[in-house]
């Protein structure tokens, strides 16, 4: 991370979250068509694209506590509301999973 600028960065991790969303959409799909192998392979690709998210996010968390100075900024706002919005999209693709299933 040392050597990737601010900016790319913060694209890095919104692309990444905006990939993990994409998956769990998908895999709500996939489980509305009764697809659950594919629907399990596209919560795992979900899961790894928000992992690149949380990865970075951790240590720039971990800098912080470690006396770093941490840029905030807008786009960086912006990264912490995408992360917010693919943790509530994910929960609510793994409960509608469980209803799908259930009521299949």
């Amino acid at each position: 991370m040392e050597d990737m600028n601010w900016e790319m960065m913060c694209f890095q991790m919104i692309t990444a979250a905006g990939e993990a969303k994409s998956d769990y959409m998908e895999a709500l799909g996939a489980v509305k068509e009764k697809n659950y192998e594919e629907a399990d392979r596209l919560i795992k690709e979900g899961d790894k694209s928000y992992k690149t998210v949380h990865d970075i996010h951790t240590d720039l968390i971990q800098k912080e506590c470690a006396g770093e100075k941490v840029e905030v900024s807008l786009l960086m706002i912006h990264v912490e509301d995408q992360m917010m919005s693919v943790e509530m999209v994910k929960i609510m693709v793994l409960e509608f999973y469980e209803l799908y299933k259930k009521f299949k």
